[in-house]
């Protein structure tokens, strides 16, 4: 396994993981998010893998099969009256195929990320995780990473 820089090739099995992470949220929170569905389309996701600050990393196999992803975002309040302007590697998105969960798949791609994060000098890594994902928060709590603010919510 290898983990990269996306390319444009590899947009079909972005898709394929889009929809993958879609259908967790869907079948967690029903109410919000439909199903299956992709939060980006090709075009979009054309740009985003083309973008300076939205860096996409990929996990493939030996047959450069993608096995699952990471979506960044780089982040920076600039002159905030309450915010300091430290730089964030927001990760917007990350997916490991379900075929390929256990493998260390989701670790890798984090550890590469972490690296990357490091390396261009950002302050932290931020992400958002949905509390109808249990998975994915004991995922992340043992990679080490804390809650930083909670959002709430009140169904009426």
């Amino acid at each position: 396994m290898l983990v990269r820089r996306a390319e444009i090739k590899d947009i079909s099995g972005l898709l394929r993981l889009l929809v993958q992470v879609d259908m967790v949220h869907h079948i967690g929170r029903p109410d919000l998010f439909k199903g299956p569905a992709t939060k980006y389309n090709e075009e979009e996701l054309k740009s985003i893998i083309n973008g300076s600050t939205t860096p996409v990393f990929v996990c493939v196999d030996e047959n450069d099969y993608v096995l699952g992803h990471a979506f960044c975002v780089h982040k920076q309040e600039v002159d905030d009256s309450v915010m300091t302007d430290i730089k964030t590697l927001y990760i917007d998105d990350i997916c490991v195929d379900e075929k390929c969960r256990g493998k260390h798949v989701g670790k890798m791609l984090y550890d590469y990320v972490l690296e990357y994060a490091k390396k261009i000098g950002f302050y932290n890594i931020t992400l958002n995780v949905w509390t109808c994902n249990p998975g994915a928060m004991k995922f992340y709590e043992s990679l080490g990473l804390q809650p930083q603010k909670i959002g709430m919510e009140m169904i009426l």
